[in-house]
């Protein structure tokens, strides 16, 4: 039987923590921040954690991690 390979987009993008949960950066906030207010930008730069209805799927993609 062959290995299971790591989605490698998913890889870069998603992080397990030690509790065994999924953090992963918001999008939008790497260029183009002239117009966005400072509170978005604060906000942009908190991580955030998989919603458990998603942790099936990307565990899916991550069989490895």
């Amino acid at each position: 039987m062959p290995k299971i390979k790591t989605n490698r987009a998913a890889a870069k993008r998603f992080r397990k923590t030690g509790t065994g949960k999924y953090a992963f950066s918001k999008s939008h906030g790497s260029h183009i921040l002239t117009k966005k207010t400072t509170k978005r930008k604060r906000s942009l730069r908190q991580g955030q954690l998989v919603k458990k209805s998603d942790m099936k799927e990307i565990r899916l993609l991550l069989p490895n991690k």
